[in-house]
């Protein structure tokens, strides 16, 4: 009687870092990302666009980019977007529902495999217009830092900024505004970083487009007024580096809650307290990008 051979086993390669995985497996062994993104990306049959969102820890990253999707989601803008895959509703169900208890959304774990990570279909709606897959996580800030100060610490950060179509880079311009020179610092950091991702020769201009976000604009609305202004004043290096390595940057200011309280927790430490949202500017640094990727 005659044996069946052996079936060998499936196997996938993750979207963002190249590396082989079982076909089951729901998150890549090497990099940690969710490997439904190379299910869902092959259904598509077409190459995904990764549009990736960094910035300092407590910038307010997460925050953003939930009511960025949420608001995509919502056809604002004259945008159409669906999702694909339940999984890349969790970070904006999780930010809009925080908020409307009027608590920030929990803190971005420093490991990777804990991250939200959405992947949209965007459009839009205007006849003819191209579909974008759009692949956008959130990232830790403290293990974005831990990478930008000894690359090839994260693997997931490094091989999906090499990826990486388009970028928004959050900076706090509240504290900028303030005199504090560590978001201009920072800031450099991050841009001197994407310049080591981006370049291909020597002496090379960036040509991916880089949208600066000067987030809790709310506090100083002259950077609504002139972000290009605030940021050549307030980070001056930021604005020096991109001026020199970055052709295609523009600067835009954003702010999302309209009112803060603050309390006490059972340690006596002040909480923030988010008393109603007021998002402006949101939907402008991602439609900016979107327009130079089309």
């Amino acid at each position: 009687m005659s044996t069946a051979p052996e079936t060998a086993t499936e196997s996938a390669y993750c979207l963002i870092c190249e590396r082989e995985n079982p076909d089951a497996a729901v998150l890549c062994a090497h990099c940690y990302a969710p490997m439904a993104l190379i299910h869902d990306a092959i259904r598509q049959d077409r190459e995904p666009c990764i549009i990736s969102v960094i910035g300092d820890s407590n910038v307010g990253k997460t925050v953003y980019l939930g009511f960025l999707l949420d608001m995509l989601s919502k056809r604002a803008g004259d945008f159409e977007a669906v999702p694909k895959g339940a999984y890349s509703v969790n970070l904006q169900q999780t930010v809009i529902g925080s908020l409307q208890q009027r608590v920030f959304p929990p803190k971005t774990p420093n490991e990777a495999d804990q991250w939200h990570w959405a992947y949209y279909q965007v459009a839009r709606r205007a006849k003819n217009a191209a579909w974008f897959d759009l692949v956008m996580p959130d990232m830790a800030g403290e293990a974005l830092a831990a990478e930008v100060e000894s690359p090839k610490t994260h693997a997931v950060i490094r091989s999906l900024l090499s990826k990486t179509a388009g970028c928004l880079v959050l900076v706090d311009a509240a504290a900028a505004a303030l005199g504090s020179s560590h978001p201009d610092l920072f800031g450099l950091k991050l841009m001197t970083y994407l310049d080591q991702m981006f370049a291909q020769k020597r002496g090379q201009r960036i040509y991916n487009p880089v949208a600066v976000v000067l987030c809790k604009a709310d506090y100083c609305p002259q950077s609504f007024e002139n972000p290009r202004g605030f940021a050549q004043t307030n980070l001056n290096r930021v604005w020096n580096i991109c001026e020199s390595r970055f052709a295609n940057v523009e600067f835009f200011a954003t702010s999302i809650i309209g009112a803060l309280g603050f309390s006490s927790d059972d340690d006596g430490n002040v909480v923030p307290i988010p008393l109603h949202g007021a998002p402006r500017g949101i939907l402008e640094p991602f439609e900016w990008i979107l327009s130079c990727l089309e």
